[in-house]
């Protein structure tokens, strides 16, 4: 399914040989920043061949032989194919079908692209600089590590040795069965054999690192590693895995495949974390916290990213997909089983509820003619890094739990304990999931209902009208622009797609009733939205008095449109909708605002309808909405946007509270955290800025440190209202850091400056002190930055080139993401920027991250119409609302 469109020998090996087992040996020199290492395969000949091919990339690769099951060894001639990253073995006679070891030597440079294996560097407690040497293999990097058959589904036994230096810590996926004195100043530290898996989730990590005492979970020992001195900072993280592992062991229904877990921070990472077998590597702000002088989000976001990564471990690990197209479901399905754990373990942080923001963050990007399909074909594994998207990690996830709460929380999870128990070591094909809960669903249409979501981009708006006992739904495609005006604009043709299986939960909500959180009490009925043959043909429901509520649970990956007289009704019942409901109510109506399907004074009226909302998420996209009214407001109109944000928000925040007390409810500190945020910038809030930077001048003197939940928003406030003296702060703290979570949350607060010399003082840092793997957010929120957005841009085309050079491939893409809020016009109405930033772009096309760079023009495109639709009237509209 993946061979279209080119010749599968071209980015495919052959397979006339399989490897079964690798006798890995690597030897680090961390001073030479170099590297060399011993390969031995043991490998099945399956047909009769004249060479045997495999990967390498950046490596030199000499004296190789090949040892038959009983026979003599014959040298092997080497010669690389640069272009495709192959190193060819060959011999003057042909190799006979059975069984063989292939030797080699290699060595190679530790690079500086945060891929295959390579260093990073960290300040140890006594200010020393130290380094470390890690990999990182997915999708398609171990063949700059190691000569191998660099393919997902050539799984293999991995027998892995490390020769370091004594003194330093050697990491890898599984226990050390045995540590021998090489008499030299280096010591050789062996593994145990890991269970058969792919090449990318090879690990090891050496350095001068440090692990905590193992902790039994279950019959597991588990470890936190980290650089010199960060062992404090761990706590948290074992708590979590502990948990994960227990749970996740009894939802699969399958022992943990590995001997023991260790997760590893890694100062400098690309990604959020990676889960190699055994060996979790992840960036130190998604592993390392002080819980108590860590928010409630923060906290959510490391339990969230260490769930993620051993959910991984079953699903990715002991069963992965066959080719990268796959990369999809083990993403998505790792996403969503993540928030199943995290609910489990903390259900008072109501995570369900808060993953409606990111489902509708996917939404944002699937409405737009420049989407995809959850699961596209892949060719090249290079093509899989763009696919590392909110489409592939957030709508995935997303689907996966619509089908959930449509099946019942019990058939898909037996489903799932099918699907890999059947499918243990081995590899699969997406359509495997959908049979195997299909066997197990009671006859439901598993596979093309799925088939509808996965395979065609885009999602659907179901319109609601009553008539009567009736509810009629009908649905068609969503997007924010209009086809014509996506095919004027020269794009490639629509990716959103039509008429899918949409499966509705139907609630009649009575009067006086709390609800719950998925979707009862009151009766619920499921249906399916336009099964073929009839897939254009309306849905009609019976209800009865009570208040009609579609997609009840809030669970659907689709819009609502609530028409007429329901809308009203729905409007004003928000105490008999779910905060989830509420938040899609909100998501929907501001969604359509922007597709210019409803008026923004709609919008507005809806948003004053929300007095005394506890829901942090429902408040955070109204914000989120005052952030893109605050680029279309004209200048001579920002008093009446101020205006209009402080008698939203300030009462909320006298509600709450500018600071916290004992036995608050976890929304609450969010809730104060997105008001002073709001009301400190858009709003231009007096007494907000001077209170913020009250208690920013007292941590900054030592007599206390900011409140972990509202830290983010009091240093937003404070960089976007202050100076100098404030910038020089945040820098010193960037600079010397209390912990990973402190650096991080100031160096974002500084992207908040206004001023045109800190913002350029930024930028520079973004080239030069700042972390490669930081940087390009930086330069990201900086390009969002409506003060420095225009500065920022002029930037990122004068470095361009020193921009990809010091970024890795894949940031340079997610860098760009800020160009959307470049939609600021001229008196006329003439775009300021837009046409060069499309222009630009166009003359540097970014290969198979193109399609993100289109994603980032078209969010452009539909900002730059809300603007110059609203700017001449925007003033008059706030100061009626």
């Amino acid at each position: 399914m993946t061979t279209q469109n080119g010749n599968e020998a071209d980015y495919r090996l052959p397979r006339g040989a399989i490897p079964c087992r690798y006798e890995l040996t690597v030897v680090p020199d961390l001073q030479a920043s170099r590297f060399g290492g011993r390969v031995s395969i043991d490998l099945e000949v399956v047909e009769p061949v004249t060479e045997l091919v495999l990967n390498a990339a950046e490596l030199d690769v000499t004296d190789a032989r090949l040892l038959p099951a009983g026979g003599s060894q014959s040298e092997l001639r080497i010669s690389l194919d640069v272009e495709n990253e192959r190193a060819i073995f060959s011999t003057d006679a042909d190799i006979s079908p059975g069984s063989y070891r292939l030797e080699c030597t290699f060595g190679g440079r530790l690079n500086d692209k945060l891929r295959g294996f390579y260093p990073s560097s960290f300040t140890d407690p006594d200010g020393s600089i130290k380094t470390l040497a890690t990999t990182h293999f997915e999708s398609h990097d171990a063949r700059r590590a190691f000569p191998c058959f660099d393919e997902p589904d050539l799984k293999a036994v991995f027998s892995i040795a490390l020769e370091v230096p004594d003194g330093l810590f050697a990491v890898s996926n599984e226990a050390e069965v045995s540590v021998t004195d090489l008499g030299n100043g280096r010591r050789r530290v062996q593994y145990a054999d890991t269970i058969p898996m792919s090449t990318y989730l090879v690990c090891y990590v050496v350095g001068p690192l440090e692990a905590s005492e193992p902790v039994d979970a279950g019959g597991t020992p588990l470890r936190v590693v980290t650089p010199l001195g960060k062992q404090h900072l761990t706590r948290f993280a074992i708590e979590v895995a502990v948990h994960a592992l227990a749970w996740y062991t009894e939802y699969f229904g399958l022992p943990y495949p590995a001997s023991k877990l260790d997760l590893v921070d890694v100062p400098d990472f690309a990604q959020g974390a990676m889960e190699n077998l055994g060996c979790v590597t992840f960036r130190e702000t998604d592993l390392l916290c002080d819980e108590e002088t860590s928010s409630i989000v923060e906290l959510s976001r490391i339990a969230e990213v260490i769930e993620h990564e051993i959910a991984h471990m079953w699903f990715g690990d002991l069963v992965t997909m066959k080719w990268w197209n796959g990369i999809w479901l083990n993403e998505a399905f790792a996403t969503f089983m993540s928030i199943c754990c995290l609910d489990d373990f903390r259900p008072e942080w109501r995570r369900w509820v808060s993953f409606g923001r990111e489902k509708d963050y996917a939404l944002q990007t699937d409405a737009l003619h420049s989407t995809r399909a959850i699961e596209v074909p892949v060719r090249r594994p290079d093509e899989a890094e763009a696919l590392f998207d909110a489409l592939t990690y957030l709508k995935g996830g997303s689907v996966l739990r619509m089908l959930e709460q449509y099946l019942g929380t019990e058939r898909f999870r037996d489903g799932v304990r099918h699907y890999l128990a059947a499918h243990q070591y081995g590899n699969t094909e997406t359509t495997d999931l959908w049979d195997a809960i299909e066997q197990v669903a009671g006859g439901e249409p598993v596979r093309p209902l799925m088939d509808s979501w996965i395979l065609q981009g885009g999602f659907p708006l179901v319109t609601a009208t009553r008539d009567g006992d009736e509810i009629e739904l009908v649905q068609e495609p969503f997007s924010y622009l209009p086809v014509h005006e996506h095919e004027e604009r020269g794009g490639e043709p629509s990716g959103i797609g039509r008429d899918w299986i949409v499966p509705i939960r139907l609630a009649e909500r009575p009067p006086g009733v709390e609800p719950e959180q998925d979707g009862g009490p009151g009766q619920i009925t499921a249906a399916l939205l336009g099964p073929p043959p009839n897939a254009a043909e309306p849905l009609r429901l019976t209800v009865g008095d009570g208040l009609a509520v579609v997609n009840a649970g809030g669970s659907g990956t689709y819009r609502i449109r609530y028409l007429g007289p329901l809308f009203e009704e729905t409007v004003s019942s928000l105490g008999r909708l779910t905060a989830l409901e509420r938040f899609n109510l909100v998501s929907d109506t501001w969604a359509s605002t922007l597709a210019r399907i409803s008026a923004l004074d709609d919008f507005l009226a809806l948003a004053r309808r929300l007095k005394g909302e506890l829901d942090p998420n429902v408040w955070g996209l109204v914000t989120s909405a005052c952030s893109l009214l605050d680029l279309a407001v004209a200048p001579e109109d920002r008093p009446a946007l101020e205006e209009h944000v402080r008698a939203l928000f300030r009462p909320e925040l006298e509600r709450v509270g500018f600071t916290g007390g004992p036995g608050e409810v976890p929304e609450i500190p969010r809730d104060r955290a997105t008001f002073i945020g709001v009301l400190g910038t858009i709003g231009a809030d007096d007494e907000v800025r001077a209170r913020s930077h009250t208690l920013f001048d007292a941590s900054r003197a030592g007599d206390d440190r900011l409140p972990a939940d509202t830290a983010e928003a009091i240093l937003q406030v404070v960089a976007w209202s202050g100076g100098r003296a404030e910038f020089d702060a945040m820098h010193e703290r960037v600079s010397r850091p209390v912990d990973p979570l402190d650096q991080w949350r100031h160096m974002l607060a500084m992207t908040w400056v206004r001023e045109p010399e800190l913002v350029s003082e930024l930028q520079k840092m973004a080239l030069t002190e700042i972390r490669t793997q930081d940087a390009p957010y930086v330069i990201r929120m900086l390009l969002a930055n409506r003060a420095a957005g225009q500065s920022t841009w002029r930037f990122v085309k004068s470095h361009w080139d020193e921009l990809h050079e010091r970024f890795a491939t894949h940031a340079v893409p997610s860098m760009l993401g800020g160009i959307s809020r470049l939609a600021d016009v001229d008196d006329n109405g003439n775009p300021v920027l837009a046409d060069d930033v499309r222009a630009f772009l166009a003359e540097h096309p970014l290969g198979g991250h193109q399609r993100v760079v289109d994603q980032h023009l078209e969010r452009l495109a539909v900002n730059l119409g809300f603007v110059r639709e609203h700017r001449p009237t925007l003033g008059e509209l706030l100061a009626k609302a």
